[in-house]
């Protein structure tokens, strides 16, 4: 049987927060794999410890400054180039339906919900970036980072509205309902 690397990212879309990106090597199945949106926190932590007590795992993280100054094509590219290095296997497959550029690597539409080391990967990359906006929680109360996870919600814009930007945010992120309040 050939050995997958399973692939995925969280923190894609944001407005704050790093981009990350997982990869995974199973050594055992897992019960409960599954895509992290699927899961509870409660769940996806719970994961989260047994995969890395029992997997390969190469975790990659681009700052908001990096996603401003390269996009956020360049980072996936670069983080999938990265895990392939570091993570030695046959067959390396990405949620998602592009490679980004990045030669032998297949893509699933949905593999986080279907392939358990796609699953695995997508915890990995969920967990740590959630844990990562709630640290910068603590650092940035008045953004209420716990609440959204620096997703575009209503709470969040009117917060950026009120604050302004902090070090975390992606400036390169426009929304229009920040336009007049912001430029």
């Amino acid at each position: 049987m050939k050995l997958l690397c399973g692939i995925d990212e969280a923190g894609r879309g944001p407005l704050a927060g790093d981009l990350v990106i997982a990869g995974c090597i199973l050594h055992t199945k897992i019960d409960g794999l599954n895509d992290s949106k699927k899961l509870t926190e409660k769940k996806r932590e719970a994961l989260f410890e047994l995969i890395i007590q029992d997997s390969e795992f190469h975790i990659v993280k681009f700052s908001p400054k990096s996603i401003d100054d390269d996009g956020i094509s360049l980072c996936l590219k670069r983080g999938l180039q990265e895990i392939m290095k570091n993570l030695k296997c046959e067959d390396y497959l990405f949620d998602g339906n592009t490679t980004f550029g990045v030669d032998g690597l297949e893509t699933m539409v949905k593999a986080d919900g279907k392939i358990a080391e796609v699953s695995a990967a997508s915890i990995l990359a969920k967990v740590t970036h959630d844990r990562d906006i709630l640290k910068e929680s603590i650092k940035y109360p008045e953004y209420q980072f716990e609440k959204h996870k620096g997703y575009g919600t209503a709470l969040h814009v009117e917060m950026i509205k009120k604050h302004g930007y902090c070090d975390i945010h992606r400036r390169s992120y426009k929304l229009k309902a920040l336009q007049a309040t912001l430029f």
